[in-house]
């Protein structure tokens, strides 16, 4: 997310960090670039104009230039503004205060609703809610089965209407349905179009005055740019917008959308799609999202994400192992499987602070991974319990068990030892 605009931005800022001194001609020219990397990132040019007046104001002041670091105070100031241009604070979302509340999600064909739709349903039925989900996209070939298999899988009812039933009727029945089943959440997930007509507002306006929604969410494709802020501004016209969530923004989207449509549309970014599995959908963060474009990385975010997707059970019992000091090739694999459920090893290190930059781009074989659970597996269950016992011929075995060299076995053992040592150094740290 934000990989090559963040990058950029680093470049540039870090010649600020480095100088002891700036000077006004300084700042102005890093300003410059500053401008150039946004233009290139594709974020709408008035918008850009704008955001640099701000910051320009701000660090030019007496007080930044006369400071003891000077380059970091400028560095805070765009990571300031930046905040500022995607929203006023933490996204929320409107809940109705008598009956389900009801979320309406529009946008054009392949934007990814029905997608989105249900990690959305994913992540309120985990904060306690309980959603239902609506297919009311009745044109779209197999887009109520893909809702049903996508319901399937995390775990929340669909209600789907009659073969070529009105969209509308569909909507209102589901009403009766949440009401009858307790249900507090209604995810609409509505036809799209390849392009904005008639039909599909006037479709969605009927959806509208029928339901009363408390949110009318935009979902659109982030790799579109300056596009998606264009489709915006279009079903804002026609429907009254209450926020967007930008999907694909681990593809190679540049972050020009997510810079410009709060800028242009005047409306906020709740969420964000990271990735293709039901978990990747998070809400968004002004503050905490300008920091990870800007190298800052995002702790908070990591947190949430591993409260998550993580087994407590798991934790549990990895953390008891630890604390006992039994810790085993067996825990090991269960807390590299725990990890990988948060996502591409490279998208975790961004949000820790340094981290991203320590690493080369490249430098981590997603690979590798499944090469050491490969070779673990290939162990029986005392060889994982009691390392000490490979000896040469059970480490070929294992080799060819798994596909890998000896060596790859050899240099799995060899971190094990220390990661073991590691833990018994911190089990000493630990108060009794």
């Amino acid at each position: 997310m934000f990989d090559e605009l963040g990058n950029k931005l680093d470049r540039v800022l870090g010649k600020f960090r480095q100088r002891g001194v700036i000077t006004e001609p300084m700042i102005r020219d890093g300003l410059r670039e500053v401008r150039r990397v946004l233009l290139e990132a594709d974020v709408n040019y008035k918008v850009t104009r704008q955001f640099l007046e701000r910051v320009q104001e701000r660090a030019l002041g007496e007080q930044v230039i006369k400071s003891v670091s000077p380059g970091q105070q400028i560095v805070k100031i765009v990571h300031d503004e930046l905040a500022a241009l995607l929203g006023d604070g933490p996204a929320t979302l409107e809940w109705s205060s008598s009956g389900p509340t009801v979320i309406l999600l529009v946008g054009l064909q392949g934007s990814g609703k029905t997608t989105t739709a249900a990690k959305l349903a994913k992540r309120l039925a985990g904060e306690g809610r309980a959603p239902l989900l609506v297919a009311c996209d009745q044109y779209r070939p197999a887009a109520v089965d893909q809702l049903v298999t996508l319901a399937e899988q995390v775990g929340v009812p669909v209600h789907r209407g009659g073969s070529g039933e009105d969209p509308v009727a569909v909507a209102n029945a589901a009403v009766e349905v949440a009401r009858r089943d307790g249900r507090t959440v209604l995810i609409v997930d509505t036809a799209g179009r390849l392009q904005i007509d008639e039909p599909m507002m006037d479709e969605l306006g009927r959806l509208k005055a029928d339901l009363k929604p408390q949110e009318i969410l935009l979902v659109a494709d982030a790799m579109t740019g300056q596009e998606a802020v264009k489709i915006a501004e279009g079903f804002d016209d026609a429907l009254g917008l209450t926020g967007v969530i930008l999907t694909k923004m681990d593809g190679d989207a540049r972050g020009g959308a997510a810079l410009s449509i709060r800028g242009v549309v005047g409306k906020p970014i709740k969420f964000v799609g990271v990735g293709e599995t039901v978990d990747d959908l998070e809400l968004t963060d002004p503050d905490r999202m300008a920091g990870r474009i800007l190298k800052m990385g995002d702790v908070v975010g990591l947190v949430e994400r591993a409260e998550r997707v993580m087994d407590a059970g798991a934790q549990e019992k990895l953390q008891q192992q630890m604390l006992r000091g039994r810790f085993s090739l067996e825990d090991f694999l269960t807390a590299m499987r725990q990890v990988q459920k948060m996502g591409p090893m490279e998208q975790l290190l961004k949000m820790i602070p340094g981290a991203a930059g320590a690493i080369p781009a490249g430098g981590i074989d997603p690979k590798r991974m499944k090469h050491v659970e490969a070779i673990i597996l290939s162990m029986t269950k005392a060889e994982r319990n009691k390392p000490e016992i490979l000896d040469g011929s059970r480490r070929a075995r294992i080799a060819k068990g798994s596909g890998r060299p000896v060596s790859e076995v050899n240099r799995l053992l060899k971190q094990f030892k220390e990661t073991q040592k590691f833990m018994k150094q911190m089990r000493g740290m630990l108060p009794v």
